[in-house]
């Protein structure tokens, strides 16, 4: 946990004009890839050596600075993630009835799933949905991808609901990872549309990899999205 909380203070770091545009990853970790996206954001991927083998981070900057931190095991479970305003950790409870299997969705063409999370706020929260394969692929910055369609809802241990979502995503078997897609959420009184998808994968030696400053759909587009909803469909994102 010392090392975990030294990581998160390093990566919340204010980062000055003269450093923007060049994620560090956390002492021990090595970042692999950036992923500009619509709706102004930038995403910076990076493995640690401490972690299990097959666990990814993902730090999600917008204009601003970082604003969410996740981790996913190689099943592509939420295993815990890190939301900054307010800051917030959350964790997956143990024994899911239902454990997301990214291995079944390849296999068998669909994944449901029921788990719960804890967050040290004191809150829990019951996630049910599924994610399935439409057999589309699709093909972003040279990079082939699977098409999947989802839905999901997240309600607190008294039946309310905290979230909805449903629409496409789309993953990459090899780097076992999905990315967002055109998407609705559910805003307690009706469904917004929203659309995070990716628009630029950038590897190690390519301009623009480790950048913290997102280049797509910035500014007023993105005032018309409230913030809540920005940050549910980061989460949807493994």
């Amino acid at each position: 946990m010392k090392r975990l909380t030294l990581a998160i203070a390093a990566l919340m770091t204010p980062i000055t004009p003269a450093q923007a545009g060049s994620f560090k990853a956390p002492e021990g970790c090595e970042a692999f890839l950036t992923v500009q996206a619509r709706g102004c954001r930038v995403s910076n991927h990076y493995r640690c050596s401490a972690d299990q083998p097959g666990d990814q981070w993902r730090a999600d900057f917008d204009q601003e600075g970082i604003f969410f931190l996740s981790r996913i095991n190689r099943e592509t479970e939420w295993v815990e993630s890190f939301s900054f305003d307010p800051k917030v950790r959350q964790v997956l409870e143990a024994s899911p009835a239902d454990p997301a299997r990214f291995s079944g969705l390849l296999s068998s063409g669909r994944d449901d799933f029921d788990f719960w999370l804890s967050r040290d706020d004191g809150t829990r929260s019951h996630v049910t949905g599924h994610d399935a394969l439409t057999g589309r692929s699709i093909t972003i910055d040279g990079v082939q991808l699977q098409q999947t369609e989802y839905s999901y809802t997240e309600v607190d241990p008294e039946g309310k609901i905290l979230g909805q979502a449903k629409g496409n995503e789309y993953i990459h078997p090899d780097w076992r990872m999905f990315f967002a897609g055109p998407s609705q959420h559910w805003d307690g009184l009706d469904w917004v549309p929203m659309d995070g998808s990716p628009v630029q994968f950038i590897q190690p030696g390519e301009p623009g990899f480790a950048a913290t400053q997102p280049i797509f759909e910035c500014g007023a587009v993105m005032s018309l999205a409230p913030l809540n909803l920005l940050l549910q469909q980061v989460r949807d994102e493994r």
